[in-house]
Parts: C-alpha cells; sequence; structure tokens
C-alpha cells in the first residue's frame, strides 16, 4: 500500500554551487547549497588563501609568473575539491589585479587550459554589484539602508543602499596591496608615509561619496579581510570564528588602538598577534589606516562587520542565471 506522504510532491532539491573569488591578495572558495526559493546558503566547504596576485601590478602593469603559478597550483585544488561535490554549476572571477594586467588574456587561458576553469573579469561596479548581494543575504533583522565599504588588495568599493532605490556604487583604486607598494615603504612605515597615505585614502573617499547626498541614515557596513581581521583582532581571538565575526560591531576608536599597535611595530613583530591571519603581517597595516581613515572622513563611529561579501554573491548570481 502506497502511504499518504508518498503522493506528496517532494521538496525541490537545494542547487549545489561553488565560487572562486580571485581578488588580488587572498582568493577564496566557497561550495554551499541554496535551498529553493531561499538566498541564505549553507556552506558545505570553504577554503581561503593569501595569494597575492596582484603582487607589483601597480608598477609593472603586468601579473608575475610566480603569482600565477601560485594561484594555477591553488585552483588545481580547489577543481579537485569542487569535483567531489557533484555542484550542480560554478563560477570564478577575479577583481583588481586582473582588471589592470596587461597580461590578463594570458594569464586566463593557462587557468583555463590547466585548471579548466573558465574566469569572468568583473568591473569594480559589478563586483560591488556581487558584494552587495553577499552582504544582503545575512544582514541583522531590522537593518535596511546600508552605506557599505569592502576594502580589497587592490581597490575598494563604496555602495549605497536603500530598498526600493537604485544602489549607488563607486570604486576606487585604493587597496592594501597596492597602498604598500605605492606609499608604505618602511618597515614599520615612517610618519610621512602614514600621513600620505591617509591623504590619499581620504581624497578617495570624498570623491566616492560626492554624489551620495546624505548617506548617514544607514548603517555602516563594512566586508572583506581586512575588517574581519579587524573585527578578530578586536576580539583577540585564538582562530577564525565566523559566528563571533559576523555582526560584529567595530568601534572606530578599537580600529584607532589596534592602527596605533600595528604602526609600532615590525612586520615580524605582528606574528602571531591574537586575531591576526597568517600572511597578513604587511597589508593589515594599509588596511587599518584606510579603515580609520574612511571612518574618520565620513564621521562614522561603529561599523557592522560582515564575513558575507563577493564570495556569497558570486553563489547568488550564478543561482539567479540558472533559475
Amino acid at each position: 500500500m502506497t502511504s499518504e506522504a508518498n503522493n506528496e510532491p517532494s521538496p525541490a532539491r537545494p542547487l549545489r554551487l561553488a565560487g572562486i573569488d580571485l581578488g588580488t591578495l587572498t582568493c577564496r572558495l566557497l561550495v554551499a547549497d541554496l535551498p529553493s526559493g531561499g538566498n541564505s546558503l549553507k556552506e558545505l566547504r570553504s577554503d581561503r588563501r593569501i595569494l597575492r596576485l596582484g603582487e607589483g601590478v601597480d608598477q609593472t602593469k603586468r601579473l608575475s609568473h610566480t603569482a600565477i603559478d601560485r594561484v594555477i597550483r591553488c585552483l588545481r585544488d580547489w577543481r579537485t575539491v569542487i569535483d567531489r561535490y557533484h555542484v550542480d554549476g560554478s563560477s570564478a572571477v577575479a577583481t583588481s589585479a586582473v582588471r589592470d594586467a596587461a597580461n590578463r588574456a594570458e594569464f586566463l587561458e593557462r587557468v583555463k587550459l590547466e585548471t579548466g576553469f573558465e574566469v569572468e573579469v568583473i568591473t569594480g561596479g559589478e563586483e560591488a554589484r556581487r558584494t552587495l548581494l553577499g552582504i544582503r543575504s545575512g544582514l541583522p533583522v531590522g537593518v535596511t539602508d546600508i552605506l557599505a565599504l569592502d576594502i580589497g588588495g587592490g581597490s575598494t568599493e563604496f555602495i549605497l543602499d536603500r530598498p526600493a532605490q537604485k544602489p549607488i556604487v563607486r570604486s576606487s583604486d585604493i587597496g592594501v596591496v597596492r597602498l604598500c607598494e605605492r606609499l608604505l615603504h618602511h618597515d614599520p612605515p615612517t610618519e610621512d608615509e602614514v600621513r600620505h597615505a591617509r591623504e590619499w585614502v581620504a581624497l578617495e573617499t570624498q570623491a566616492a561619496v560626492a554624489d551620495m547626498g546624505n548617506y548617514h541614515p544607514t548603517t555602516f557596513v563594512g566586508t572583506a579581510g581586512t575588517i574581519t581581521s579587524l573585527a578578530a583582532m578586536a576580539q583577540k581571538l585564538p582562530a577564525y570564528e565566523p559566528a563571533r565575526i559576523h555582526n560584529y560591531g567595530l568601534e572606530l576608536s578599537t580600529v584607532q588602538e589596534l592602527e596605533r599597535t600595528l604602526l609600532s611595530r615590525k612586520k615580524a613583530d605582528r606574528i602571531g598577534l591574537p586575531g591576526l591571519e597568517k600572511d597578513r603581517e604587511e597589508v593589515i597595516v594599509a588596511g587599518a589606516i584606510i579603515l580609520v581613515t574612511v571612518m574618520e572622513t565620513l564621521r562614522w563611529k561603529d561599523c557592522l562587520v560582515s564575513d558575507l561579501g563577493l564570495r556569497e554573491g558570486v553563489l547568488l548570481h550564478l543561482a539567479a542565471g540558472m533559475s
């Protein structure tokens, strides 16, 4: 006899998706399930590696062969991981470093030939749009109007988003790798180097928000590795804990104190600071300078930290295209 339950339609199987973000500093992988009709991803596997794909690009306008080799080795590993999960779809995107590189076609061809991934090089505006998808999927209840900040290795995105209004997006060529390579040449940086860095970041910030009108009746939200690392350092976390990072309130006074600590130490002396991710010892100084300067310039006293961003947005964008 057939049971009554067997006559009921079974719920749609979730989409299983994989996304890769090839950033200027960090490369990230996410494999996740997306329930039918939902926008909240269930993580199955994630990885991130600081590979500095954009090392030297600000000066040379070319991706180095050693950086390309590092990324290809990583992508071979991730190809094996993704294949094990039998995903319904996958997407790989590249951002600022590859956008700026004169030899990006060579890089994309090597990646396709040696790993099978077809990488989409997205504009700063599209990077911000997908980052916003990721941020929106994990905001606390009641947070609607936001000004989001995404500090990357080669660029920083400012995103003003209010429901029922088209987002205003500005992408600026300030990033932690670019700032280190262009201005922060000493270890630790000199007072003059820090001053010039602040001046540059302040000018870029003012330009980014110049046509945004009154952006203050919003929640200031920060995403990506600099901000999540500073949130981990603020809590002195011995290991990265997404649940304690996501939606953490990071105060300007705390970031200023962390910046002072970082600037008072050489790179080698920052190793082992609680919450600081390995291989981020150099660029975290630039990241702290950027975040402090942006918050001071915009007169913001606190930042809501999002552990979700471009990587999650890549999957949500992919899912929308498959529906």
